[in-house]
């Protein structure tokens, strides 16, 4: 997404795993840059345990749309030890979501869904943050029941 400087309101930002399940939830306004929300969302992952092996503190790969195309973000998550998955601007359409970035589109349709998140009502950001990472739950909850 780009930058509406005149724009009122919020920006959910998500980070998802292969299936589409929510690791980590960030809300940011809507008229802050995508690429500044990144870092912060990334060191929010919490380690996952596996049946074998240590905890996984940090995703192996990540896929990412233009709107994180940046050397400053890329070299970071070279420096964490993340191969980063990133759309290219001006080279690839934005037309395609992409063989894997589909999955985070589909996630945010999951929260539209929730109308506390479709319209925000609260003014303190902590409050909507709160109902965005209960949504990301139910989100969790149900995919577990099934």
């Amino acid at each position: 997404m780009s930058v509406d400087r005149g724009k009122y309101g919020s920006k959910i930002h998500l980070i998802v795993e292969r299936t589409g399940l929510p690791l980590s939830v960030g809300i940011s306004g809507a008229n802050m840059h995508d690429s500044q929300g990144l870092e912060p969302l990334v060191r929010g992952i919490p380690p996952i345990r596996s049946r074998r092996g240590p905890r996984r503190r940090k995703p192996g790969k990540l896929h990412a749309d233009k709107g994180y195309d940046y050397r400053h973000l890329r070299q970071w998550l070279q420096s964490q030890g993340i191969v980063d998955r990133i759309a290219r601007r001006g080279i690839e359409s934005s037309t395609h979501l992409g063989r894997y970035r589909w999955v985070v589109e589909r996630t945010m349709s999951w929260l539209a869904g929730y109308r506390r998140l479709h319209r925000r009502y609260e003014r303190k950001a902590d409050h909507f943050l709160a109902f965005t990472s209960i949504a990301c739950t139910l989100i969790c909850y149900r995919r577990l029941i099934r």
